[in-house]
């Protein structure tokens, strides 16, 4: 590949939820070939395009405009309901062993675990699992520095946040002894006494941290509306902005709420 046949600007639909299915399936399947070493089960008609070893080749040309959108970070839910809709369209992958038997079941899970967490930022950064910008992208700021414009003494700031019962206040850790070691299950109980078993049959290790949390919705819907009012009486821009570890499955429902 040469700098000439480089396109100006290359686009990849990495998108979160609640796109994720559908927008962010397709680079995670041209992914398969080479981050998770799934080739050898493919047909040579099956096969896609690596555009993630194309991008780890543009990122270190100084000309290159790459337009990132927000992570994609697969969760064995997303990962095992991705590879049932290949097997489903006729691709002859595995299962992924949660609960690894033998030495094959092993490496096929390492194999698959390297499409958890995100696929994409370590390309863009060089190899780098931090927040360090591609050398490109420094050289280019030192010799154009951005001016933040003039600042107005009248411009207002305001940061507020649930002061309890979100989860960050309701979070429990515990770490198990040996006498609770073993299977396992995952249970969530309504307020009617209704159980349903959400994980089953797994195995926790003796010194391995369960860690739970929920956020109180009725808490939440009066944190906003409280919020939403003393916005409107400042005169200032109300913008809500979550991050939380299971934001997959948290923030759409709690963009809902608000």
């Amino acid at each position: 590949m040469t700098s000439e046949t480089l396109p100006d600007i290359i686009y990849t639909i990495v998108d979160e939820a609640p796109e994720l299915a559908s927008a962010s399936l397709l680079p995670i399947i041209r992914g398969f070939s080479r981050v998770a070493g799934l080739t050898e089960f493919l047909k040579e008609d099956q096969r896609k395009a690596d555009d993630l070893a194309i991008l780890s080749k543009v990122v270190l040309n100084s000309s290159a405009n790459i337009i990132k959108l927000p992570n994609v970070s697969a969760s064995v839910p997303q990962l095992t309901a991705a590879i049932i809709e290949l097997q489903h369209q006729g691709y002859n992958l595995p299962h992924y062993p949660e609960n690894p038997l033998n030495k094959k079941d092993t490496d096929i899970r390492n194999r698959y675990d390297a499409l958890k967490g995100s696929a994409v930022n370590p390309v863009l950064r060089e190899g780098n699992s931090d927040r360090r910008a591609a050398k490109a992208v420094k050289r280019y700021a030192m010799s154009n520095p951005h001016s933040m414009g003039k600042w107005e003494p009248s411009s207002k700031t305001r940061v507020s946040f649930m002061k309890g019962r979100d989860f960050y206040f309701n979070e429990k850790s515990s770490t198990i002894l040996q006498q609770h070691s073993g299977k396992a299950q995952i249970i969530f109980e309504d307020l009617n006494g209704l159980k349903v078993v959400l994980k089953d049959n797994f195995v926790v290790h003796e010194g391995s941290v369960v860690d739970a949390t929920f956020m109180d919705v009725i808490e939440l819907r009066q944190f906003f509306k409280d919020q939403i009012y003393l916005t409107k009486d400042l005169n200032v821009l109300f913008s809500l902005h979550l991050k939380a570890t299971m934001m997959k499955v948290s923030d759409p429902i709690i963009f809902g709420h608000a």
